[in-house]
């Protein structure tokens, strides 16, 4: 489980150091030591301008950065192409290059790992990985997918006031129903508990649901409430009862 303390943290960090600091430390809970994050405002802008924070070792950053290498590492070739996460397998190291990619990754204690696209609602474009030294556990890996999803759509919400500091984001306005509804995801309810704490239909809390993430600009309720909890709307110690 991921710790919703820290995951609020992140969004009200206010400085580089400390965000990167407990974006760390939610990695490692889930028992991964090393983390790289990197985000562009959008998909034209050269990968060499993304706002990077990582831990991997400094030589292997400056390897990786001085080459270029993510235009040949295949997890960010994946991440352009797909928003489902990518388990590293040797599979996925599949060409002479790409091997001799992975093995000196390995040498720098980068041996397994989860990395997770990030598409966002105005064409920002993102990587973030998680890894570790230990051997691939694909199954292992595949558990832990869920909180790291949840990780990392924190971390790219709270990260937008670094990737592009000079724009400032309205609050949408929500209807006192729409409040209501959203309180209750953030208590992790379903929306047929919603209807019936609500006494009104499935549907309609779908409906409101809908246009709460029209509002916000996003494609789930989950970045939905992350939004709402990073602009204020909503704290989550305050939960509706």
């Amino acid at each position: 489980m991921v710790e919703m303390g820290l995951l609020t943290q992140l969004l009200s960090c206010t400085d580089e150091a400390a965000w990167r600091d407990t974006l760390f430390t939610l990695a490692r809970r889930q028992g991964f030591d090393q983390v790289v994050y990197g985000v562009v405002g959008s998909r034209q802008d050269k990968l060499e301008s993304a706002f990077l924070q990582s831990n991997y070792s400094s030589s292997w950053r400056d390897r990786y950065d001085a080459d270029r290498l993510h235009y040949v590492d295949p997890t960010v070739s994946h991440c352009l192409a797909s928003s489902l996460p990518i388990v590293w397998e040797p599979e996925t190291f599949n060409g002479a290059r790409q091997r001799a990619f992975y093995e000196e990754a390995c040498g720098h204690g980068i041996r397994s790992g989860i990395t997770f696209p990030i598409h966002g609602p105005n064409g920002e474009f993102g990587v973030v990985s998680f890894a570790s030294d230990a051997l691939p556990d694909p199954r292992e890996a595949t558990q832990a997918i869920a909180s790291l999803a949840l990780i990392r759509d924190y971390a790219f919400e709270s990260s937008l006031r670094f990737v592009r500091p000079q724009q400032q984001q309205d609050k949408p306005r929500l209807t006192r129903r729409e409040l209501e509804v959203l309180k209750w995801v953030m208590v992790g309810k379903s929306s047929w508990e919603i209807s019936k704490i609500t006494n009104c239909s499935e549907a309609t809390v779908n409906f409101h649901i809908g246009n709460v993430r029209q509002k916000f600009g996003v494609s789930t309720r989950q970045q939905a409430l992350v939004k709402a909890i990073g602009m204020g709307i909503l704290i989550p110690e305050d939960h509706h009862r």
